[in-house]
């Protein structure tokens, strides 16, 4: 009987049994095709262009001049939509913009018109000027005449003294995005595969037949899983603050106002959590649940790199997840000074948020 027996048959049945389990295995699919497909797409966003820097104009009706025009062209250069304000001289304090642009015209002694282009920046913008200084040296090229006088030149740069403006360090961009990584791993991954286990091994079923009312039973562990939560963002913010000098620009107030982000954020974030314990139909099936919504966010929600190299049609597609809201709440609180309710949008986008979410999770969540 054993003559009988094809070894080349039997090996293909072990393939082919072998192939349809993986290609049934939402975590081997995810992690063998979807997420190095993500990551391909980010960095190749993030690297496929030039770098750009923002700049503001103090006249707005500048922009109908050529030569600003011509510099807008330029895809290293972005025009903010505000006017030359206060608001501006904040972004440019803060280094959020690489300068403010003023243009004045004047008739040359050779007959023509003579522009000179006056550029405000601060010492915050430091690592943006240069950017700006390539983009205004290659949009005005063509207009330099290779062979008039130096002073006859149809555009001259006029660089303004430079206004102090507050140091803006890597931590100040990096800790509140590692906040808010951490907040949103513990509480879909935590939520997630604890209830899930929880209904596996009976708990919740035994939890049932006691007098205790369901919705303490699920606000004794949400808060448990809170107050850890609260305790792990006290050190990061605390270990950011003395090691490395993270920026609390309002002291004490700015500190219980991330205390207060990180609270709601959590909440929201934990509502996932529930929802995913109860699709999930085995343990396995968890971690790739989960990645679908806490991988896309990592890697968009400006937890690792500013947003600001996307494409326009990709950055509309960031400001609407729920983790970029709270990393830019968490950031405009820390470093610019902000308080709760300047981040009325923030808080709003996750306010709908969580209603949406645990209006779902209400629904499918199982007890047994």
């Amino acid at each position: 009987m054993s003559q009988n027996y094809n070894q080349l048959r039997a090996m293909l049945a072990i393939t082919k049994g072998s192939f349809k389990a993986i290609i049934r295995n939402p975590s081997a699919v995810a992690f063998s095709f979807g997420f190095p497909l993500v990551f391909i797409l980010v960095f190749g966003f993030i690297g496929g262009g030039p770098p750009s820097v923002s700049v503001a104009l103090a006249n707005q009706r500048d922009t109908a001049a050529s030569i600003i025009r011509g510099l807008l062209r330029n895809p290293m250069i972005r025009l903010t939509g505000d006017p030359d304000t206060a608001m501006v001289r904040q972004d440019l304090v803060k280094g959020r913009i690489a300068a403010i642009l003023s243009l004045d015209s004047a008739r040359s002694p050779a007959g023509f018109t003579q522009y000179t282009v006056h550029t405000l920046t601060s010492s915050a913008s430091g690592d943006k000027y240069p950017i700006l200084k390539l983009a205004l040296a290659q949009s005005f090229e063509y207009a330099v005449e290779k062979y008039a006088a130096k002073e006859y030149r149809p555009i001259i740069v006029d660089e303004l003294p430079m206004i102090p403006g507050r140091e803006y360090s890597e931590i100040d961009f990096i800790l509140p995005g590692m906040l808010g990584f951490s907040l949103l791993s513990a509480a879909v991954f935590g939520v997630a595969f604890l209830f899930f286990n929880l209904r596996q091994q009976l708990v919740l079923k035994r939890y049932g037949a006691t007098p205790i009312s369901k919705k303490y039973i699920v606000l004794g562990e949400g808060i448990a899983r809170v107050m850890f939560q609260l305790i792990t963002a006290v050190v990061i913010i605390v270990i950011g603050k003395f090691m490395f000098h993270f920026t609390l620009v309002n002291g004490w107030v700015t500190f219980l106002e991330m205390l207060f982000l990180s609270l709601f954020g959590l909440i929201v974030f934990m509502g996932f959590g529930f929802i995913i314990s109860s699709v999930a139909k085995s343990e396995s099936t968890i971690p790739p649940f989960a990645n679908l919504f806490t991988l896309p966010q990592f890697l968009l929600g400006g937890t690792f790199f500013s947003t600001e190299a996307f494409p326009v049609w990709l950055r509309r597609i960031c400001e609407i997840l729920p983790l970029k809201q709270l990393n830019d709440a968490m950031r405009n609180v820390a470093f610019e000074g902000a308080h709760l309710t300047d981040c009325w949008k923030q808080l709003i986008i996750l306010t709908i948020w969580g209603i949406a979410t645990y209006a779902v999770a209400i629904k499918v969540f199982k007890w047994e």
